[in-house]
């Protein structure tokens, strides 16, 4: 009797368990193109999410849920990574990250040899004084403190950040171009040692700028050394893509070596017509190197169009000291005019389009060749260069029509190349508007996935999708991120393969991408039905050394 009431009970229990109601999931992405973030094919099927997770990929048709997407004819991928934003202050005005949300960036790495601390009370008041259009106050220190600002503050992208070495030698040496003491340069590897602990991704130069060019190989090997110890990155804008390209890329190679780091090339390039040919020596030095078993890595944009500073043209004496040194010397009419006789052409002033000026009288050059400016001020171009830089007090941002496009599709093909923006992420409206851009700001990533995998057929959608997220991802060494996978963070983005494009122009650079339907970080819609939702569901992304609480 005792064993039929216990096989009885078995058998009710059994059937309370199988009429028990399966819980929903909160939101199935269904009958999409799945496209995980390896080089793997697409594959029909269905990603449901629940809170900030991926929970399910497959067949889920049997499966509820609260919300449900139609994804039918679209694609669904890992959203994507931006390898160099320049969306610090841009996510100081307006969060939303409209630019890149809309093509389907979910994470903007930040700090391309400079980053937003470490800061002392100088470097503050530096800051504060040259700020532009876009007013903020300064209320933090270190580079960690300004990744929570803007956590805090609110961003709909999740946010990561190399620390910069100008911003190391700025802090310890201001704009001083010599070699460190000692003292100095224990005080650089602290400051290091502090922000990769505090959660970067590695160390970042630029060193065609000062005061990161003022660094020595040897310094930067020393800096990257303390980087190794914390499992990072080294990643630069090498000292020279035009004529000396090639001893740069050799800089790079060497540097991750000695400091036994994976190394990366910002914006991967060979910069005026006279170097184009130098990209496949370029080229051949990395492959060389990863055959060595040296993790060497590229990105770039989707642009033949570079854009920096005018400044740049200016000879190197002329930017040691920085922006106030430099108008200091054009005060000389002796320095002035060395400075004039000096400046050297990497692209003819008929391609080089002015489009950004901190006084707002001069804005009505933007839009201009500097070739059209000198010859309206019935000047040489080498002398409106000058005047204009001192007439506007600033670097003035413009754009170089410098590259090759045959080259950009070699890149591209590259099985080691991620892809970015080199640009902020603005919204196009309000204070954005009272400056141009290079359209890369709001097309680097739809231009890719539109003109060159849809109508050149470079790459196929699954290699740019790798790209876009599992390639940089693995670069990064980040967790649970880059890849459509049960368990990693929903940042998910559904998109129109047939119709995804970039519509910015350089004439008309403000204009948002299109194609874009759903985008999702951490879970949290920000993009539905190609509209923003205004939330903010971004977070901070620390790199592998982060001493803090693990994921």
């Amino acid at each position: 009797m005792t064993n039929i009431l216990r096989s009885l009970c078995l058998i009710l229990l059994g059937l309370l368990f199988s009429c028990k109601t399966e819980k929903p999931f909160d939101i199935i992405i269904r009958n999409g193109d799945i496209i995980i973030g390896d080089t793997s094919n697409s594959f029909k099927g269905d990603v449901a999410i629940n809170a900030d997770t991926i929970a399910a990929i497959g067949d889920l048709k049997n499966k509820k849920a609260l919300k449900e997407i139609d994804a039918t004819g679209l694609t669904v991928a890992p959203g994507f990574i931006n390898m160099l934003s320049w969306a610090n202050v841009s996510l100081i005005e307006d969060g939303r990250s409209q630019g890149d949300i809309r093509q389907g960036v979910t994470l903007e790495v930040l700090g391309e040899g400079r980053s937003m601390g470490p800061l002392n009370e100088i470097m503050k008041k530096n800051m504060l004084e040259s700020q532009q259009n876009i007013k903020y106050d300064i209320e933090w220190n270190s580079l960690g403190e300004y990744l929570e600002f803007l956590e805090n503050k609110g961003v709909s992208t999740n946010i990561a950040s190399f620390v910069g070495n100008g911003t190391l030698r700025e802090y310890v040496m201001n704009y001083e171009n010599r070699v460190p003491t000692e003292d100095e340069l224990n005080k650089m590897k602290e400051l290091t040692k502090e922000a990769m602990e505090e959660g970067a991704m590695g160390l970042s130069t630029s060193l065609i700028y000062v005061p990161s060019g003022h660094a020595s190989t040897e310094e930067i090997i020393e800096l990257t050394k303390i980087v190794s110890q914390y499992n990072g990155m080294y990643i630069s804008h090498i000292r020279d893509e035009e004529e000396h390209l090639l001893e740069a890329v050799k800089e790079l190679i060497d540097i991750s070596k000695e400091a036994d780091v994976p190394g990366e090339i910002y914006h991967f390039k060979a910069s005026g017509t006279a170097n184009w040919g130098l990209l496949d020596s370029a080229i051949q030095l990395v492959n060389d190197a990863r055959k060595k078993g040296l993790a060497i890595t590229t990105d770039m944009y989707m642009y033949n169009a570079s854009s920096t500073g005018l400044n740049v043209l200016l000879p190197s004496w002329a930017k040691e000291g920085g922006h106030s040194k430099t108008i200091e010397l054009m005060n000389d009419p002796i320095k002035k005019k060395k400075m004039i006789k000096e400046i050297t052409f990497h692209v003819p002033p008929e391609k080089i389009l002015l489009v950004g000026f901190r006084n707002k009288t001069m804005r009505n050059l933007i839009g201009m060749t500097l070739a059209e400016v000198a010859a309206e001020r019935n000047k040489d171009a080498a002398e409106t260069v000058v005047d204009l830089i001192k007439e506007d007090d600033s670097r003035i941002q413009v754009v170089y029509f410098s590259m090759s496009e045959e080259n950009i599709k070699k890149k591209l093909a590259l099985p080691y190349m991620s892809i970015c923006s080199d640009a902020g992420s603005y919204t196009n409206e309000g204070v954005f508007l009272e400056q141009s851009t290079h359209p890369r700001a709001y097309g680097s990533f739809a231009r890719l996935l539109g003109h060159f995998v849809r109508e050149e057929q470079v790459i196929s959608l699954e290699e740019a999708i790798y790209k876009l997220t599992g390639l940089p991802a693995n670069n990064l060494k980040l967790k649970k991120r880059g890849s459509l996978k049960e368990g990693f963070y929903a940042d998910v983005v559904v998109f129109d393969a047939n119709t995804i494009k970039a519509n910015g122009t350089f004439k008309e650079p403000h204009q948002y991408a299109t194609g874009m339907k759903h985008v999702f970080v951490n879970g949290t819609q920000v993009i539905e039905g190609e509209e923003h939702t205004n939330n903010f569901p971004g977070r901070i992304v620390r790199g592998p050394g982060w001493t803090g609480k693990k994921e």
